[in-house]
């Protein structure tokens, strides 16, 4: 049986993956599994090298054999369908982003550890995989679509709020993870998108010019956008009325216990 954590590179699993190294947690990873969509803001990679130096066990860096952005550039380019639900008239297109480029290399990265070919017949559990599902995200838990690998949700079980696990870093004086996610995902709360126009230039201009190119992507004519809003991205306003509240795609739009922990 090998244990191993899903690495998201964001503040739970961070704390989960500090908290093993500490001894806090039992059993031991095997080693850590970050997929790498390739579009994750520069801090995220940068604090994902801090944590290689931390930790007692590997991460293996996966990647699905095109990543996310190359294939969103793809579908820009050759007008193919594009599977990141961006936002039209009638709502968010259909979710199939963090499956395909999350959850897959994942698992076929988790089938090689455990020492199994690919297609190779698993009868039996083989695999638990640790997720940084908070206790304040316990909607997130979904058991594994592998019969042979088996979920558990470590912070859930100490009831851990995603507030506990940035207390917990600060107590032991280890930097706080930014937020993990795509620049361009259009799950991004109000908030994700003002902290990344006022603190990292460098994402939101290539979100902005992205969410230009994407524009005439969707099907039947249908324009498409990043934001919910369906402006173009440079012309939204952040401090409208329902911003300064809870966004209401906040709780339907967290990819499936993967992506942003």
């Amino acid at each position: 049986m090998k244990h191993i954590l899903s690495l998201g590179a964001g503040v739970q699993s961070s704390t989960l993956a500090l908290m093993f190294a500490r001894g806090e947690l039992e059993t031991m990873p095997d080693c850590a599994i970050f997929s790498d969509v390739g579009a994750e803001p520069p801090a995220t990679y940068k604090y994902l090298e801090w944590l290689k130096n931390e930790l007692p066990f590997p991460i293996h860096i996966v990647k699905h054999k095109e990543g996310l952005l190359e294939h969103v550039e793809e579908g820009i380019r050759d007008g193919k369908f594009i599977q990141v639900p961006f936002y039209d008239e009638k709502g968010l297109g259909a979710r199939q982003c963090t499956n395909m480029y999350k959850i897959q290399p994942i698992n076929k990265k988790i089938r090689e550890v455990c020492g199994y070919k690919p297609r190779q017949r698993i009868k039996e559990v083989e695999a638990t995989v640790y997720i940084g599902i908070s206790y304040d995200e316990i909607q997130r838990m979904k058991d594994s679509r592998e019969k042979w690998i088996k979920h558990e949700w470590p912070l859930v079980d100490r009831r851990m709020h995603r507030l506990d696990c940035k207390a917990w870093l600060k107590k032991y004086g280890y930097p706080e993870p930014p937020r993990s996610s795509c620049w361009f995902c259009p799950f991004r709360s109000q908030k994700d998108w003002s902290d990344l126009k006022n603190n990292d230039k460098e994402s939101w201009d290539k979100a902005v010019d992205l969410d230009k190119r994407i524009r005439n992507t969707g099907s039947k004519g249908q324009k498409v956008y990043t934001h919910q809003s369906l402006k173009p991205l440079d012309e939204v306003d952040f401090s409208t009325d329902i911003d300064k509240g809870q966004n209401v795609f906040d709780f339907l739009s967290e990819c499936e216990g993967m992506c942003g922990v």
